[in-house]
């Protein structure tokens, strides 16, 4: 574990914080700054004047991603505001650079007004090839996303919302296939109906469990018929004809439970009381709905996945943005669909079931796991390089087949091309 002033000194020691901007061309000579400034840099200026798609081609947009918040949910934090979360969001640019070479400008918004961010969003657009919005509380954030989506023609992803989906559904594909089950007919009840609850209700809804199937809960029980206290539009898309009132009462029999929420809310009890073979997945940080060794006491037949890293199955986001954006940016896509992101989700579950091919740095790194696919690897590793090697073709393949792609590309010489990026990002 790290202590607080170890946390302190890695952001303050050195240059303050985790980001910097560096030039990409030389500005060695007189005439370097002659073509990188005036006169030299009016004739690119005129070429996108004359056709905008051009900024991709003498800019950095492309390749160009904001990080956007303004600070309304940061991580376990809270509201604590924009000025607070930035060094998440800086820490979110640095995931970008490591795991996918793209670059971020985080940007930070005083204001908790949704139009006013919305509108801020509109303005500085034409600066970047995607808008990555992090840490931006329910229900706002679903207006926020949705409107963008609609308004720009680049991509738009809340990872609050989406990531947490991404990641969980592709364990969940691979924990239903373990344990010998068909999607539409698992019985799922999910903890938490903020972003992320509703985000993953959302996603396993389209991959294919029935919505019958489907019990949301939040803090004050099941999200059912009659029920008004507590409520909004996007808590209302999942009202249940459940008699269950509780988290307990809806986990009876359950074959799946989902936790968005917060730590110890199920019970050891609560887990005996759920069909055989359950799939757990308690994804509340720093701690679980109920940990791993308090299922382990009770269940020998469950599969369990939590957020942290000293458990086996790991849900961490980093899994999915880097590389989702980097397929999506690498075709021009006009936007972040649900195809693609059920490209991402697939890919996640198929790669974890080659773990025999788990690189030597990732054994190295987790010297006391096994990677044989099963109970307890049913996810890849964060370090895994393959991730980008099997998401970002899969999203940027899903972006040309339903017409949001802007750039094709041949898949054979991206996926080269990708190869040759893992390299350069084993020395970053």
């Amino acid at each position: 574990m790290i202590t607080r002033e170890q946390a302190l000194a890695y952001h303050r020691e050195g240059r303050p914080g985790k980001i910097k901007v560096v030039p990409t061309k030389p500005t060695v000579t007189q005439q370097d700054l002659s073509l990188a400034y005036t006169p030299g840099v009016a004739e690119p200026c005129r070429e996108i004047h004359s056709n905008p798609d051009d900024a991709f081609a003498y800019t950095s947009k492309g390749n160009l991603v904001a990080v956007i918040t303004n600070g309304t949910a940061v991580l376990g934090l809270g509201n604590i505001g924009p000025l607070a979360g930035k060094p998440v969001m800086e820490g979110k640019g640095v995931l970008f650079k490591r795991f996918a070479d793209i670059d971020v400008f985080d940007i930070e918004i005083d204001s908790r007004d949704t139009a006013e961010v919305i509108r801020t969003c509109e303005l500085i657009a034409p600066t970047f090839g995607g808008i990555n919005l992090e840490d931006i509380r329910a229900p706002e954030c679903f207006e926020i996303e949705a409107t963008l989506q609609q308004k720009l023609d680049i991509p738009v992803f809340h990872d609050d919302q989406h990531g947490t989906a991404i990641i969980s559904a592709a364990a969940f594909l691979n924990a239903l296939e373990i344990t010998g089950r068909e999607i539409s007919e698992a019985k799922v009840v999910f903890s938490g109906a903020g972003a992320a609850g509703i985000a993953c209700a959302r996603l396993y809804r389209d991959l294919g469990v029935r919505r019958e199937n489907i019990i949301l809960c939040d803090s004050r029980g099941v999200i059912h018929a009659g029920r008004q206290e507590g409520m909004n539009p996007y808590k209302a898309e999942f009202i249940s004809d459940s008699d269950a009132r509780t988290l307990g009462e809806a986990l009876r029999g359950a074959d799946a439970f989902v936790g968005v929420s917060q730590a110890g809310v199920v019970s050891q009890e609560m887990v005996l009381s759920m069909a055989p073979k359950p799939i757990i997945f308690a994804m509340a940080n720093p701690d679980p709905e109920i940990t791993p060794d308090d299922v382990k006491a009770v269940r020998d037949d469950a599969v369990m996945a939590t957020g942290r890293s000293d458990y086996p199955n790991q849900v961490n986001n980093v899994l999915g943005f880097p590389f989702i954006f980097r397929g999506a940016l690498d075709v021009r896509a006009r936007q972040i669909n649900e195809e693609m992101k059920q490209a991402a989700v697939r890919a996640l579950a198929e790669l974890a079931q080659r773990g025999e091919a788990v690189p030597a740095a990732v054994r190295r790194a987790y010297p006391n796991e096994h990677f044989d696919f099963g109970l307890d690897y049913i996810i890849p590793k964060p370090f895994d390089s393959r991730v980008l090697l099997y998401v970002a073709p899969a999203v940027a393949q899903a972006a040309m087949e339903t017409g949001v792609a802007r750039r094709p590309v041949d898949l054979g010489e991206y996926q080269q091309h990708l190869r040759e990026l893992v390299g350069d990002l084993a020395n970053l």
